[in-house]
């Protein structure tokens, strides 16, 4: 186990680090225009981010004790399908929370 002073010199670093970078774009470049191309690219972080917040909990969720199992995996696809299908955030959010209840129901 880790002793209480290690977590708490973690924990400061963390926060120390995190305020840094946010520090860096919001204090120092903040006010002055970014180059187009970097904001073409920033455009995109959502769409990088949330995939690998996700596909760990789809392939290995904490649930299953890291085991993959087929409500979560039809889930997902269902979310996939109808995100592409209809463009609709909060439906493609509904339509993978019913997917993966209705899965996790009747595989009991």
């Amino acid at each position: 186990m880790i002793d209480t002073t290690t977590i708490w010199i973690v924990i400061a670093a963390l926060g120390v680090g995190s305020y840094f970078f946010r520090f860096v774009f919001i204090g120092l470049i903040g006010d002055r225009a970014l180059p187009s191309w970097i904001l073409r690219h920033l455009r995109y972080t959502a769409v990088a981010v949330l995939p690998g917040l996700v596909a760990p909990l789809v392939v290995w969720p904490p649930a299953t004790e890291g085991q993959t199992d087929g409500p979560r995996l039809i889930a997902a696809l269902v979310t996939i399908a109808v995100g592409l299908w209809t463009r609709n955030v909060l439906l493609t959010i509904a339509a993978g929370a019913v997917a993966l209840y209705l899965g996790l129901y009747i595989a009991g």
